[in-house]
C-alpha cells in the first residue's frame, strides 16, 4: 500500500499508525506506518535517528504513553478523540481518527475481520497543529461532565484570597474528579528552586521534606526526576508502577513503600515555565481520559493562579530582601521599628544597636568599578553575617549597616563588634566604621538608631585621619558641602 500518496492529501502534519490486538486481548506495540511532508516533528529528527520504514516501531522516534493510549482507544473503539496539550515546548492540538488500511480493505471486510477470534489490525490517523502560544478557543470541545467540573474547579480557584486555602480547594475537587486515594499539587518555583507541597488539608511541607529525603535529593531535585520522568509529555497517567520502576527506581521505592499502585503526575506550565505538578495516586483507571481531559484545561487555569502567587512573592521578596546582599531592606527595618514602638512586636528587655559603615566603598567604585564594589558588599555581609548571624541586620543603604540585637549585655555586643572588627582587620579590603547604642524602651529606638549613626561616624573620622589615602570620599563631601554652603 502507497501511504504516502493518501496521506499527502491530509491538511496539516499527519500520520498513520497502526497496531495490533492479540487473541488474548493485548495490545502489540504501535507502529508508525507514514507521515505527509508537513509533520515537522518526523521532518526534523536528529541525523543519527533511524532510517524510517512503514512499519517502524512508534517507540524508536518517540515514547509518549498517553498519545499511545489515545491511539490505542481510537481505534478500537472507532471513535474519533481530541486532545490540547501543553508539550514539546508548545500548545500540541490532536484529532486522532479510527481509519480502515487506506485504499485496500472495504469497510465490510474490515468488520468481518474485527469479528474474527485471530488478530485484529487497526489503524489511526493522527492530524496534529502546534502552536507556541495557547489558543483558548482550542479548549472549547469538551463534554457536559469534563464543562461542570472545569467550572467546579475554576470557581474554587477564586472563592478566598487566601491563596493555599484555594488550592487547598482545588485539589479537593481534583481528588473527587480522579477518585483518587491521595492527591496535591506540587508547586515549583524555577527561580527559588524553592517547591511547596499543598493537598486537601492545605500547605504540608513536611511530607514535601520527607518525600524528597525518602529519594534522597532536594524537593527542587525531586521536580527535576519528575521533569525527566514526563520525557517531554505533558502527564503520566498509569494503571500501574512499571514505567515508574523503568524511568525513575528511587520514586518506584518511595511509592511502594507507600502503597502507591497507580499514579498520575500532569504538570502545571506557565508559559512553557514549569510552575508545577499535580500529583494523584491510587485513582480510579476508568475514568483515565475524563481525567487527561478535566486535568487538561484546569492545570491552565491553576498555572495562572500559582505564577501570580510566585510573581507577588518575588516582588514582596525584593521589597524586604536586599537583592545584592541578602541582608534585610531599608523597608524591612523601619517596619520592624515601627511595630516594636507601637507595641505590635514585644520589645525585649534590652535592645543593643549597632550601625556599621562599610570604609573606602566610594573609592573602590570611582577607581575598580561598580562590580568590584558590589563584591566588596558581599564580603561584608559574609563578614556580618558571621558575627551578628544571630541578631537582625539590615542594609540600610549603600555602605550602610544596621543590627538589632535583643537581650544583649554590653560585654556581650562589644565582643561581637570586636570580632567583626578582626575579621575585616585579616582581609585585605574590608573596613568597617562602626557605632552602636543601648536602648531600654520602644519609644527611644529611634534615638538609639540616631546615636549609633553619630558614633558611627565618630570612628569613620577616626578611620580616615589614620588612613589619609583613603579618604577620597570624606574630602570629596567636604568640597561639596563648601560649595554648597559658600556659593560663588
Amino acid at each position: 500500500m502507497d501511504y504516502k500518496s493518501w496521506i499527502e492529501n491530509v491538511e496539516g502534519m499527519a500520520s498513520i499508525y497502526s497496531f495490533d490486538v492479540l487473541p488474548d486481548g493485548t495490545y502489540s506495540e504501535i507502529r508508525l506506518m507514514e507521515y505527509n511532508s508537513d509533520n515537522f516533528f518526523m521532518m526534523n529528527l536528529p541525523p543519527q535517528a533511524p532510517k524510517f520504514y512503514p512499519g517502524i516501531p512508534y517507540r524508536t522516534y518517540f515514547t509518549d504513553l498517553n498519545f499511545e493510549n489515545f491511539v490505542y482507544q481510537s481505534a478500537v473503539s472507532n471513535e474519533p478523540l481530541y486532545s490540547y496539550v501543553n508539550a514539546r515546548g508548545g500548545w500540541i492540538k490532536g484529532i486522532y481518527l479510527p481509519i480502515t488500511e487506506p485504499g485496500t480493505v472495504s469497510v465490510a471486510e474490515v468488520k468481518k475481520q474485527k469479528e474474527s477470534t485471530g488478530t485484529k489490525t487497526y489503524y489511526c490517523l493522527y492530524v496534529v497543529h502546534f502552536s507556541p502560544e495557547v489558543k483558548t478557543e482550542s479548549m472549547a470541545p469538551r463534554s457536559p461532565e469534563i464543562s461542570n467540573a472545569v467550572v467546579d474547579i475554576s470557581i474554587r480557584l477564586h472563592e478566598t484570597k487566601d491563596y493555599h486555602q484555594t488550592m487547598a480547594a482545588c485539589i479537593s475537587k481534583i481528588k473527587e474528579v480522579c477518585g483518587a486515594e491521595k492527591c496535591a499539587i506540587y508547586t515549583v518555583d524555577t527561580n527559588s528552586q524553592k517547591c511547596e507541597f499543598i493537598n486537601n488539608e492545605g500547605l504540608n511541607n513536611q511530607a514535601l521534606e520527607d518525600f524528597a529525603e525518602e529519594m534522597g535529593c532536594t524537593p527542587y531535585e525531586v521536580a527535576m526526576h519528575w521533569e525527566k520522568d514526563l520525557a517531554l509529555s505533558d502527564c503520566l497517567l498509569l494503571d500501574d508502577l512499571s514505567v515508574i520502576e523503568e524511568r525513575d527506581p528511587a520514586w518506584h521505592k518511595s511509592l511502594c513503600g507507600h502503597g502507591i499502585h497507580n499514579i498520575i503526575l500532569f504538570s502545571i506550565r506557565f508559559n512553557q515555565t514549569l510552575v508545577g505538578f499535580i500529583w494523584a495516586a491510587n485513582y480510579d483507571t476508568s475514568r483515565m481520559m475524563k481525567i487527561k481531559e478535566t486535568l487538561e484545561l484546569t492545570t491552565f487555569m491553576i498555572a495562572a493562579v500559582i505564577e501570580n502567587n510566585q510573581l507577588v512573592s518575588r516582588l514582596e521578596e525584593k521589597s524586604r530582601i536586599d537583592g545584592l546582599t541578602r541582608l534585610g531592606s531599608r523597608n524591612v527595618m523601619n517596619e520592624r521599628i515601627d511595630r516594636l514602638v507601637s507595641g505590635e512586636d514585644s520589645f525585649p528587655e534590652r535592645m543593643g544597636v549597632v550601625y556599621a559603615d562599610l570604609n573606602g566603598l566610594k573609592r573602590v567604585n570611582d577607581t575598580k568599578g561598580h562590580d568590584e564594589g558590589d563584591k566588596l558588599l558581599k564580603k561584608a555581609a559574609a563578614l556580618l553575617r558571621v558575627s551578628f548571624g544571630d541578631h537582625e541586620i539590615f542594609r540600610a543603604g549603600g555602605d550602610e549597616f544596621v543590627m538589632f540585637c535583643s537581650d544583649i549585655t554590653a560585654e556581650e555586643l562589644n565582643s561581637l563588634t570586636a570580632q567583626l572588627r578582626a575579621m575585616a582587620d585579616n582581609t585585605e579590603d574590608v573596613s568597617f566604621a562602626i557605632g552602636s547604642c543601648f536602648c531600654d524602651k520602644a519609644e527611644d529606638l529611634n534615638g538609639a538608631v540616631q546615636t549609633a549613626d553619630e558614633n558611627m561616624y565618630k570612628d569613620k573620622d577616626e578611620y580616615y585621619r589614620l588612613h589619609p589615602e583613603k579618604a577620597h570620599r570624606r574630602l570629596k563631601q567636604d568640597s561639596e558641602n563648601c560649595e554648597v554652603t559658600n556659593p560663588k
